[in-house]
C-alpha cells in the first residue's frame, strides 16, 4: 500500500522542502520506492534536486494537472524525473501560481491531484507532496490527495502562532473532502540547541499539542549546511553525512518507517 504524505505549513521558511527531499531520499535509501511531488510555484524542490532553471522545464505538475482538468490522456511516466539518489520527482515552477485561477472553474477542483496520484501510486511505497506555503487551492488538492500530513514547524514564536490555522484547515478537509486524512505529526525544525528560547518554544508545542498530535521525537537542528544543500542539488546525506542535520533526518526516516508497522 502506498502512503501519500503532504508536507505542509502555510508559513514559509519552516524547512518544508528540505524535509520533503531528505525524508524522501532517506526512505529510498531504506529500499522504498518514493515519488516526490512539488506543489509549490517557487520551484525550490526542483532546485534542491539539481534542476537549475525550473521555469525552463517543458513538463511540470502544471501540465499534468491541466491534462487531468481537460480530460486529456497522459503518457506513462510523463513529467516524472529521476534523481541520482534514488527518488522519482515531479517538479513545479512559477506557472503553478496561475493554475490556482484555472482550478476555480474546474469540476471537482479539489480532487484533481488525487485523481492523478490514484492512477500512479501503485508504483510507489511513498508519495511525498511538498506543499506551497499558503492554504490555497493547490494546498487543498494536496490535502485531499494525502493520507496524512507532516507539519514542519520552526522553533520560533510566529510560525507556532500560525499552526492552529493549519490544523483547522486540515480538520475542514477531513470533514468535507477526505475523511481518512490524519496528522502524522509535528516536526520541530531549525532548533537552535544553544538557546533557551528554542527550548521554550519546543516545550510550548509539546504542551499545547502533544496530547492529541504526535510530536516527532527528534527535531531538526538549526544548521547552515541544511540551507546549502539546496544550492548543491543533493541531499544532506551526501553533502554533510556526519552532521547534526543528517542525523536528524535519519531519525525522522526511522520514525516514519516504524509508523508503517
Amino acid at each position: 500500500m502506498c502512503r501519500v504524505i503532504a508536507v505542509s505549513n502555510q508559513k514559509g521558511g519552516t524547512g518544508k522542502t528540505t524535509t520533503c527531499v531528505n525524508l524522501g531520499i532517506g526512505l529510498a535509501g531504506a529500499g522504498k520506492k518514493v515519488l516526490l511531488v512539488e506543489a509549490d510555484a517557487q520551484g525550490s524542490m526542483a532546485v534542491s534536486l539539481g534542476i537549475q532553471e525550473p521555469d525552463e522545464l517543458d513538463v511540470t505538475l502544471v501540465n499534468i494537472m491541466e491534462k487531468i482538468i481537460n480530460e486529456e490522456d497522459l503518457e506513462p511516466g510523463e513529467g516524472i524525473l529521476h534523481h541520482a539518489e534514488g527518488v522519482d520527482f515531479i517538479p513545479a515552477n512559477i506557472e503553478l501560481a496561475g493554475l490556482e485561477t484555472s482550478l476555480v472553474n474546474a469540476m471537482s477542483r479539489e480532487m484533481v491531484l488525487r485523481q492523478y496520484l490514484d492512477g500512479i501510486k501503485e508504483q510507489y511505497d511513498y508519495v511525498l507532496i511538498d506543499c506551497t506555503p499558503s492554504l490555497g487551492m493547490i494546498t487543498i488538492n494536496a490535502l485531499v490527495a494525502a493520507d496524512s500530513v507532516l507539519i514542519p514547524v520552526e522553533s520560533a514564536y510566529l510560525p507556532v502562532k500560525g499552526l492552529q490555522q493549519l490544523i483547522k484547515t486540515i480538520g475542514r478537509v477531513r470533514r468535507r473532502l477526505n475523511p481518512k486524512l490524519d496528522i502524522m505529526g509535528i516536526l520541530l525544525t531549525k532548533v537552535d540547541r544553544r538557546t533557551n528560547f528554542a527550548k521554550d518554544i519546543s516545550l510550548q508545542i509539546r504542551e499545547a499539542y502533544g496530547d492529541r498530535i504526535h510530536i516527532f521525537k527528534n527535531c531538526i537542528p538549526l544548521s547552515v549546511k541544511a540551507a546549502e544543500t539546496t544550492v548543491e542539488g543533493k541531499s544532506i546525506y551526501l553533502y554533510a553525512p556526519k552532521g547534526i542535520v543528517a542525523e536528524g533526518y535519519r531519525s525522522l526516516t526511522q520514525e516514519v518507517l516504524a509508523d508503517e508497522k
